[in-house]
């Protein structure tokens, strides 16, 4: 069996832009590495999790492991907070959080990521005064910052258990189920949590939705009056002085491990708590890399020569690499193009020189589309390329949604991947 690189983009496809002449930020970067192999190999689009939804990296990614999202998911705060290490027992209510920026009011939103400048050192100080100053009436809970912005929220009930079935205070993400998906347009004020349609009647979500409000509301205090909000908006940056949540739940998914399924020994290199708390939990070994210096030259180098080291000990690795989300986010479709052509030069070109092709697979997808038009993620297909071994060419010349859509490996789900990578490996 051929071993397998699963390479995933985050956030890689997008919609045509104006400024592009009509092309995606993909289509439009130089890109001879991922066209290399897109010509030595397969290409076709995926639906990460299904047509129609536009998803959360942690769903999607489960899906793209091979796992039915629908049977085995529980919510994306379970998921971070027991990557960070938070205790999550049946009936604790684990949320997704970030700090933001609101108005004196604590209800209009100035911007959900406090200008994306906020550091690990100063959300640190932070989840300190939160974890030592706001205390809950009829119930307990601890916070965690993870990166920069970001961060998670446990909170356990005295009186009873809590149930997962309450709706967002952040206003950009909606629940369709236990699924969080990203609204294409929302207002941007705080909003109170209630329990989920179905669930109106539901004492442990009612108690649930009533703590998370009291959370918000006395940690917005709280952080009103930090000293390092005060220095913030002193040297002219915004304070995070506000908690928005999102993707409740109120256990941990119980995953088969990923060898039971498909006979495989994985290990990954993940960036975010999402998906390290997946990797935990299905089984698939954490590969430690170097923290990263910001510049793609030095850390992608770094990235590829320790796959091609570690693959060694594994029949696959799975490689998320966070670059094109981001700038997507923030609507800035020239730095995400900027990204792509950093990974295909700086990555995969290093890849590609220290590994014979037809010793190895090599998949490329991403796990959603993040268009730079919504600065959110959309329902967007993305492409997928699959080539090594003894993969037969289907004429693809380039590596682009456009070009994946008439690829041979024409449309499938997130699902289907792995299976088709492992039939691949074994051909």
């Amino acid at each position: 069996m051929k071993k397998i690189f699963y390479v995933v983009l985050d956030g890689l496809g997008d919609r045509p832009i104006k400024d592009f002449s009509g092309k995606t930020p993909l289509e439009a970067a130089l890109t001879p590495n991922l066209d290399h192999m897109a010509q030595k190999g397969k290409t076709g689009i995926v639906y990460p999790v299904g047509k129609g939804i536009a998803p959360e990296s942690d769903v999607a990614v489960i899906s793209l492991l091979g796992y039915d999202a629908h049977k085995y998911y529980t919510g994306r705060g379970p998921l971070e907070a027991f990557a960070e290490g938070l205790v999550i027992n049946d009936g604790d209510l684990a949320l997704r959080v970030n700090f933001a920026t609101v108005s004196d009011d604590g209800k209009t939103i100035k911007d959900r990521r406090v200008g994306r400048n906020l550091t690990n050192e100063e959300a640190t100080v932070l989840a300190k005064e939160m974890n030592s100053k706001v205390t809950l009436t009829n119930g307990t809970f601890e916070f965690k910052n993870t990166i920069g912005h970001r961060g998670v929220l446990v909170i356990r009930g005295m009186r009873s258990k809590l149930s997962g079935w309450v709706t967002n205070t952040d206003p950009a993400y909606d629940r369709e189920g236990v699924f969080g998906i990203a609204k294409e347009k929302f207002e941007n004020i705080v909003a109170t949590s209630f329990p989920m349609d179905g669930y109106e009647n539901s004492a442990e979500a009612k108690e649930a939705a009533a703590l998370l409000n009291e959370f918000t509301l006395k940690s917005h205090k709280v952080l009103q009056e930090a000293a390092l909000n005060k220095k913030r908006v002193s040297e002219g940056k915004m304070p995070g002085n506000m908690i928005v949540s999102r993707d409740a739940g109120d256990r941990l998914p119980k995953f088969p491990k990923i060898d039971s399924l498909f006979n495989i020994k994985f290990g990954s290199f993940v960036q975010m708590p999402v998906e390290k708390g997946i990797a935990l939990l299905t089984g698939i070994d954490i590969i430690d890399v170097p923290v990263q210096t910001g510049m793609p030259e030095v850390d992608y180098a770094v990235w590829a020569k320790l796959a091609v080291e570690s693959i060694k000990k594994y029949d696959g690795i799975y490689i998320h690499i966070k670059g094109p989300d981001e700038p997507a986010h923030d609507g800035d479709f020239k730095k995400k193009k900027e990204s792509i052509e950093a990974i295909d030069k700086h990555f995969f070109e290093a890849l590609l020189g220290k590994i014979n092709l037809t010793d190895v697979i090599i998949a490329v997808t991403a796990d959603h589309s993040t268009a730079c038009e919504l600065k959110a993620h959309s329902a967007d297909p993305v492409p997928l390329l699959i080539c090594g071994g003894n993969i037969k060419p289907d004429g693809t010349l380039s590596f682009s949604e456009k070009a994946a859509k008439e690829g041979s490996l024409n449309e499938l789900v997130g699902r289907d991947i792995m299976p088709l990578l492992i039939k691949s490996a074994k051909l």
